[in-house]
């Protein structure tokens, strides 16, 4: 790890002010992706910038919806009653995350910003273009187990490791952000990129731009389940994740949201299964043919070829918890 300089700021303009005029300046609330990096000497900021002291961390609800502070620690989000009673599927992914040693310390904003467990990235003798562009994808060819199978590019192959992202984007969260240019919002779904030609870019922030809270807006839905496959219990990314969200009226789906974890460069929203699912019956027919559908598009390595078959099981499966196993 490099000398690095410190500075804690108290405000958002004063935060953004100063990461503005060093560009290998980051950004530090919780650590608990950062430092680890900065350890491995995948990354060497020549300033850290403590956000801890900004008025971040408000659960705020209204007829709209809910704004979570960036700086809510992901324990809090878990636990708080209007989370859990208006928004189980968000406390359900962020409950499946890491320790819980380590959500009393991590905040949303910096599990947002997290980036790929991928073994290449975090190894600086191996070849990764997110880590340093143009020497290589070592997963193509390599320990590729773990890794995408939707919207892979010949630069990366790369997943994103939340599990709190899977469950915003299927809940149509909005992003609001704090820059040089002033704020800003955009959607959830548009906040992480797939890696296209430029893999060392995991999302949309310009410049100098600071996260500042999300906000899921108020819906119906009143059947929900997060389903995260891993290899143990504890501790351990997904292999695939389902965040499901089905508007039940009887025995009919009014509405339906659907996204996937541990199998894309982002959180992978399956737009198209959603509107198959709306004013069909939910029944394991009905699932079945969603799944069959979700991995319609899916391209395998080798070693992560039985993505495809777990992925089906998986959507069909958190659709069913959802419904209590219909």
């Amino acid at each position: 790890m490099i000398n690095f300089d410190y500075i804690r700021t108290s405000t958002a303009k004063a935060a953004v002010d100063a990461k503005n005029k060093n560009a290998s300046s980051q950004f530090i609330a919780g650590g608990t992706n950062l430092v680890d990096l900065m350890k491995r000497g995948v990354t060497a900021p020549e300033k850290i910038i403590d956000i801890n002291n900004l008025p971040l961390k408000k659960i705020t609800a209204d007829v709209k919806g809910i704004m979570i502070g960036a700086l809510a620690l992901n324990s809090d989000v878990a636990e708080n009653a209007i989370i859990k009673s208006k928004y189980p599927l968000l406390a359900a992914a962020l409950n499946a995350g890491a320790s819980a040693q380590l959500r009393n310390m991590a905040t949303v904003g910096g599990n947002m910003m997290q980036r790929t467990r991928c073994s290449y990235f975090y190894d600086i003798t191996m070849p990764c273009n997110k880590r340093e562009p143009g020497i290589g994808c070592g997963a193509l060819q390599g320990q590729n187990r773990m890794h995408a199978v939707f919207g892979t590019s010949e630069k990366c192959i790369a997943v994103h490791p939340s599990d709190m992202c899977v469950a915003l984007a299927a809940l149509d969260a909005t992003v609001h952000i704090s820059g040089p240019k002033g704020d800003r919002k955009i959607s959830f779904t548009d906040f992480h990129r797939l890696p296209g030609d430029t893999p060392e870019l995991d999302n949309n922030l310009q410049k100098g731009e600071l996260i500042t809270g999300v906000h899921i807006p108020s819906n119906a839905f009143n059947k929900t389940h997060y389903l995260k496959i891993r290899d143990r219990a504890s501790y351990a990314f997904a292999l695939v994740s389902v965040a499901a969200a089905l508007e039940l009226s009887g025995n009919t789906i009014n509405n339906a949201r659907l996204a996937m974890g541990g199998v894309a460069h982002k959180p992978w929203r399956l737009t198209a299964v959603e509107k198959f699912l709306v004013g069909k019956p939910a029944t394991k027919e009905t699932f079945a043919a969603a799944a069959a559908m979700a991995m319609d598009s899916a391209v395998t390595f080798g070693q992560n070829n039985f993505k495809i078959k777990m992925g089906k099981a998986a959507v069909s499966e958190a659709l069913q918890q959802a419904t209590q196993k219909i």
